[in-house]
């Protein structure tokens, strides 16, 4: 069981690495669209182009990643003996360690 749960572990801390790809492309495109309106960011200035082209390839992106990311922890969820909504409470936390140090680095 503990075995399980530490594979679970590290595997979604490493899938946190190639992750920061995702959540930077989520920010980006939050930060010169809805938050940029709402005041929160300031809008790129050079970004003239729209925002579908970043969508073109964010979505494949997030879509890839997201694919692998459940296809690879969905045989170790009943193995680690731990319920649904905590396993992947821990996965998505877990996948989003790595940004947060880059994060808190970059400070």
């Amino acid at each position: 069981m503990w075995r399980w749960r530490l594979t679970a572990a590290g595997m979604n801390l490493l899938f946190g690495v190639p992750g920061v790809v995702p959540v930077w492309l989520l920010w980006y495109l939050l930060s010169n669209g809805p938050l940029a309106n709402a005041g929160w960011t300031s809008r790129e200035p050079t970004e003239n182009d729209g925002m579908m082209l970043w969508l073109v390839i964010a979505v494949p992106v997030w879509a890839v990643f997201g694919i692998i990311w459940w296809l690879a922890n969905e045989p170790l969820r009943p193995r680690a003996a731990l319920a649904p909504p905590a396993y992947w409470t821990a996965c998505v936390v877990l996948t989003l360690v790595p940004t947060g140090v880059l994060l808190a680095g970059s400070v």
